[in-house]
């Protein structure tokens, strides 16, 4: 892609200065753009070094906000039902951008994106690629499939699908985690007003009455009062930590292979990321493959598409195997980490022919399995967390009342006059 500087004479006499960036290989072919675009006379015409298009490519990605996955669907299922019926794929984009409501300027944008860089003579193929930041890779794929195989709009459909279908394993693993958070809020914010206000309140009370307090008061009515003296130290450490958490696991793939281990370990997080990752790993691989994708490029795509680590090593590890020769069911067999049930329909799938309808079996199966133990999770979790909620709060009422319980007792013995 080249980026050129430029100045018109329009038709009215005035002249237009500007930036274009256009994917063409002679400069000839820009000025014969430009002239058909406007309307006009070029006067100037200068193409830029390559590097300025490199720091605009950045500066580009950087400030442009990525499309919704759910505005990306629609656009490739409009773009998929126009196509179908017949309508050149530049004059549906171009409806789109021209047609498109104030809830779809996303969409509206990377429609009229996509038809500059097909009026400038590029393939559908090389539209989608220029664009990563918002095309997956897999969707880009299939837009090669597509083109070389004239199915442009079944391909367009399928990836309208796949997105859908991503988004809603995305959507049922949060859920599971909804509930959890808001119960964990609520509970912190709980903790704070009993820390920072109604325990300094009973401290001062039971030091003016000289109550005898157990060793378990003690214990939290120091907490409090150092927590007390160091709030500001304290919640700058908190938020610290957790913005330092969170910078780690999404910056440094050390920390979130570790990450990835251990909840693959946890008994809950356990059940969550393998359903989840095996439903991910099967609609990839099934949509890729039954879009006539071969198993070493699909498995490519899939390594990079995962953000599972501990997947991600395993598909490393299986592509390196495939690559050599090998079929793909022994080689997740030997890596390890796969259910059973995989291992076995996918070896059937490798010994018929017919892989492509096993793993569509596979991502359908787990799509299921994943929705049922989100809906089986959420009802298990409910009880677990009341409980933990319970006891930290009857820890804190049974260390306060007893010194109460103290104080009450020692006043109804104090003598009256």
């Amino acid at each position: 892609m080249h980026t050129y500087t430029y100045r018109l004479l329009l038709a009215n006499g005035r002249t237009r200065s500007g930036m274009l960036r256009l994917v063409v290989e002679r400069d000839l072919s820009a000025k014969l753009w430009l002239e058909r675009q406007f309307d006009a006379v070029v006067l100037q015409l200068y193409r830029l070094p390559g590097w300025c298009s490199t720091v605009i490519d950045a500066a580009s990605g950087a400030t442009r906000r990525a499309l919704p996955p759910v505005e990306l669907s629609g656009l490739l299922r409009d773009l998929a039902v126009m196509t179908h019926a017949g309508v050149p794929i530049i004059d549906a984009l171009k409806s789109i951008a021209n047609e498109s409501d104030y809830t779809q300027k996303s969409a509206a944008a990377t429609a009229r994106l996509l038809a500059a860089d097909l009026d400038t003579g590029a393939s559908i193929s090389q539209t989608f690629d220029r664009h990563p930041d918002l095309f997956p890779e897999s969707v880009r794929n299939l837009m090669v499939i597509g083109e070389e195989t004239g199915n442009v709009d079944r391909m367009l459909l399928e990836a309208a699908e796949h997105i859908e279908r991503l988004t809603s394993l995305g959507r049922d693993v949060r859920q599971a985690m909804i509930y959890p958070a808001f119960v964990f809020a609520v509970i912190f914010a709980a903790a704070l007003f009993w820390v920072y206000y109604v325990i300094p309140n009973l401290a001062e009370l039971f030091t003016q009455m000289r109550v005898k307090l157990p060793a378990v008061t003690r214990v939290i009515l120091t907490a409090s009062k150092w927590l007390e003296v160091h709030a500001a130290v304290s919640l700058a450490l908190l938020g610290l930590t957790l913005v330092g958490i969170w910078l780690l696991l999404r910056l440094h793939t050390g920390t979130r292979r570790v990450a990835y281990r251990l909840a693959h370990r946890l008994p809950i997080a356990r059940v969550i990321v393998t359903s989840s990752g095996m439903a991910f790993i099967a609609e990839h691989l099934a949509m890729l493959v039954n879009a006539g994708i071969d198993i070493i490029r699909s498995l490519g795509v899939l390594e990079r598409a995962l953000s599972d680590e501990y997947y991600r090593d395993r598909i490393r590890a299986v592509r390196a195997s495939v690559a050599r020769g090998g079929m793909l069911a022994p080689a997740m067999r030997n890596v390890g980490g796969f259910p059973p049930m995989v291992l076995r329909m996918i070896a059937v799938g490798e010994e018929t022919g017919s892989l492509d309808r096993q793993l569509t079996h596979l991502a359908q199966e787990y799509r299921a399995r994943l929705a049922h133990l989100i809906g089986s999770l959420s009802e298990v979790i409910k009880p677990l967390i009341i409980l933990a909620a319970g006891a930290f709060f009857i820890l804190l009422i049974v260390a306060l009342l007893l010194p109460i319980y103290e104080l009450v007792r020692q006043a109804s013995m104090a003598p009256t006059h």
